[in-house]
This record gives C-alpha cells, sequence and structure tokens, in this order.
C-alpha cells in the first residue's frame, strides 16, 4: 500500500482560499492525500467559504483556523500557496525542503461590494481553486509524484 501524500495549503489568514481547497481535495482524493491548511496570521474561517462549500455539499463549517508552525517538522510533501504574501515572506521556507508551488488567487474576504457580488466573488475564487485541485489531482493520478 502507498501511503497517503501529505499536501499543506498556505494562505496568510487560512480563513478563505486555504480553507476551500483543503476541503476541496479532503473530497475529491482523500485516497492520494492527507490534506491541511494553515495560515502564517490565522484568523477564523470565512462564513462566505463555509456557505460556498456548503452549496456543494462539503462541510467545512468545523474546520479550524490554523498556524504554520503547527506543522513544522511534519513531513509534509507539498506545500501549495493560495495567496502572494504566503508564496512571498509569510512563507516560511523552514516547512520543510517538500517541493513549493503557488497558486495565488485574490481574497475574497477582501472584495467590496454587494452582498450579491461578494458571494460572487466567493464563487469565482472556488472556481480557480476547483480547476487547479482537479488538474492537481488528474496529473497525480496518472503519475503518482508532483510534477
Amino acid at each position: 500500500m502507498v501511503s497517503k501524500q501529505k499536501v499543506f495549503f498556505v494562505c496568510t489568514g487560512n480563513s478563505c482560499r486555504s480553507q476551500i481547497a483543503e476541503g476541496l481535495l479532503n473530497k475529491i482524493a482523500a485516497k492520494y492525500f492527507e490534506v491541511y491548511s494553515a495560515g502564517s496570521h490565522p484568523s477564523p474561517v470565512h462564513q462566505n467559504a463555509i456557505s460556498i462549500m456548503k452549496e456543494i455539499k462539503i462541510d467545512i463549517s468545523n474546520h479550524t483556523s490554523n498556524s504554520v508552525v503547527e506543522y513544522l517538522n511534519t513531513g509534509i510533501d507539498i506545500v501549495i500557496t493560495v495567496c502572494d504574501n504566503a508564496a512571498g515572506e509569510a512563507c516560511p521556507v523552514y516547512l520543510s525542503s517538500a517541493p513549493k508551488v503557488h497558486w495565488g488567487v485574490e481574497d475574497p474576504a477582501k472584495f467590496k461590494g454587494s452582498e450579491e457580488e461578494i458571494e460572487n466573488e466567493f464563487q469565482r475564487v472556488y472556481t480557480i481553486l476547483a480547476k487547479r485541485t482537479h488538474a492537481m489531482v488528474e496529473k497525480y493520478s496518472n503519475t503518482k509524484k508532483f510534477q
């Protein structure tokens, strides 16, 4: 039996993008991956992130926002940053020697507009992360390694 690869989504707040990506990857590829997420400056999981995931039958309402420090020396196999801050100074290089991939996506929590426009922004960010997550799983399931 092949051991699951440990995937670590990192974002500044660990409130939206990394939580969505963690929920997605857990739902579609739990047989391949152990999935974690954390932030350099954790803040509560955003209600709109919970709502957008609930629409597709993925419950992240019990997720917590964690600090990247909690994952030091945990044998992470790949680090995926989902915001520009996390990819730069906020993403500690000491996490591991694991490959690091950057999926920069704008923070929907910072979007200004009507309630409907904000919900649309969360949907847009979800769609981007869903495409990237599915592509990653397809590539991995064909090769059994990260590329």
